[in-house]
């Protein structure tokens, strides 16, 4: 399915910022928003096909063009009021971790292009700590926009999308446990699961930051940790695991500081995203990325690790 929204992977501003192309929707009132990169169509609803012994948030099955789209009820997984006249409704198209599937939502607001260095952190003890739907918050005009772990949604309707730690096999080359590797992963969900299938792996030396801008300044103490002491950067950091969408600082900006330090760009840097396509391959590779997965490929995540640092 084609993407009629679909950005430019290098959209930026003057000072390299990169920009958060934003849509907003509403159910029952309340304002959420989601990465016009996963948007592939925006249709008004229509009748669907039932599933039977399906998740109950599903409602059905249509096809739209050329492939058959299960249909999420995205207030009723929220637990927000659903519109007696739903005909009204509209059905968010989405394409991403190789799966296409469709939000039904209340309506379709605007669209945003904002920096994500105006993506605020979502607190954790306001929208649920570890299993928190919330991957941040913006600011436009007087509304503020709850950006939804979509991510998340998908794997509790489906556990099949989600990484699976079956294919993690136990640690063989104990080296593993020796090279620390920084996290940037701004997905509560996915964070504790990828640092369970890391460790799972061996991989037991793990920092973990829930931006980029937090996973840059640890990296910049790094630098001068090493430059004080004298010892070798891979005694700190031999590895960066980055996601690209991330409040505060997004992975491709973070990925764009370190290959442009004199002393960090060595460091191997893994973009780990469910939006991995080849426009983003290649603007990824003019950056300095080492290696490009898709998410929920775990497996080949540890064996491309491997091949970057031991």
């Amino acid at each position: 399915m084609s993407n009629m929204f679909k950005s430019s992977p290098d959209s930026k501003t003057d000072d390299g910022t990169s920009i958060l192309e934003l849509m907003e929707f509403t159910i029952a009132g309340s304002v959420f928003g989601i990465n016009i990169a996963k948007v592939t169509e925006i249709m008004q609803c229509r009748p669907l096909k039932p599933m039977a012994n399906s998740h109950p948030c599903v409602e059905g099955i249509f096809k739209p063009r050329s492939e058959i789209v299960t249909v999420i009820n995205l207030p009723k997984y929220m637990n927000l009021p659903e519109r007696e006249d739903s005909e009204r409704d509209m059905f968010m198209l989405t394409n991403f971790s190789g799966m296409s599937a469709a939000f039904h939502v209340h309506t379709v607001e605007a669209m945003h292009r904002i920096r994500w260095s105006d993506v605020d952190k979502p607190d954790v003890t306001i929208y649920g700590g570890r299993d928190s739907l919330v991957t941040g918050n913006a600011k436009i005009g007087d509304k503020m926009i709850t950006i939804v772990d979509f991510e998340k949604v998908l794997f509790d309707i489906n556990p099949e999308t989600g990484l699976h730690l079956s294919e993690v096999d136990e640690p063989q080359d104990f080296t593993r446990r020796d090279k620390p590797i920084v996290i940037a992963e701004d997905s509560v969900f996915l964070m504790k699961m990828l640092t369970q299938a890391l460790e799972k792996a061996g991989y037991t030396n793990i920092r973990s930051f829930d931006n980029g801008l937090d996973a840059w300044n640890y990296l910049e103490s790094v630098r001068e940790d090493c430059s004080t002491s004298g010892s070798p950067l891979e005694t700190k950091a031999a590895a960066v695991i980055t996601d690209i969408e991330m409040p505060q600082m997004d992975g491709h900006h973070f990925t764009r500081l370190i290959k442009g330090d004199s002393f960090l760009k060595k460091l191997p840097v893994l973009v780990f995203s469910s939006l991995i396509d080849e426009a983003q391959k290649t603007y990824g590779e003019s950056l300095g990325v080492n290696a490009h997965l898709s998410k929920p490929q775990i497996g080949s995540l540890v064996s491309t690790l491997d091949n970057l640092v031991l």
